[in-house]
């Protein structure tokens, strides 16, 4: 990721540097997506934050009663999530908006290390086919490995060790604006995982 922001965020302090994840660290449910977008998480320091599929995310998580508020624009914004949280495989912008495969190995151990700390967690959501490669790297890494490896599709699950893995489409633009992906779809995704997770 270039190390200088565009003119148009030229006030950005946050820019290129690594995403931590967000939200309660009592979460039961962690949503896991592929890396912070170039100029949303790579501009303001969270993830899915200022850009439209952050606005997807946050405003199905609304819904779903895991945000305190709909939209998420920047840090400091008075977002809160209540049994949820947003991470990611990729800590840091990748060009193109694709990681390789040495960027996810290299950022894979944070998510190994984050999924214990956050001990109350059982449903992993992954937004994508990389999340969820990633979240089973991250499974396997801990120990809770499955063979044949399930595959990923919108609405699939899988039991992993002590989680429940469900895959949804990204909430991509190219996702979102050829309807690959609806609202109706994410908030399902989002109510099983709180049905799995003993929040329904």
């Amino acid at each position: 990721m270039a190390a200088e922001p565009p003119r148009r965020y030229s006030g950005a302090a946050y820019w290129a540097r690594p995403v931590p994840g967000f939200g309660d660290p009592g979460a039961a449910i962690a949503v896991v997506g592929l890396a912070p977008a170039a100029h949303g998480g790579n501009r303001t320091g969270r993830m899915f934050t200022g850009d439209r599929s952050g606005d997807w995310l946050y405003g199905a998580l609304y819904r779903a009663g895991l945000a305190s508020q709909p939209t998420s624009s920047e840090r400091g914004d008075g977002l809160r999530l209540r049994d949820a949280y947003v991470t990611a495989v990729v800590r840091c912008a990748p060009p193109a908006n694709r990681p390789l495969p040495a960027e996810r190995d290299n950022c894979l151990p944070y998510l190994v290390e984050e999924l214990p700390l956050l001990g109350r967690v059982r449903v992993i959501v992954a937004l994508g086919a990389f999340a969820w490669d990633g979240a089973l790297r991250a499974c396997a890494a801990l120990g809770h490995s499955r063979r044949p490896k399930p595959r990923f599709g919108h609405g699939a699950e899988a039991e992993v060790g002590p989680y429940a893995v469900l895959g949804s489409y990204h909430p991509s633009q190219q996702n979102t604006f050829t309807g690959r992906l609806t609202e109706a779809m994410l908030d399902a995704v989002l109510a099983r995982a709180r049905e799995l997770a003993g929040l329904a």
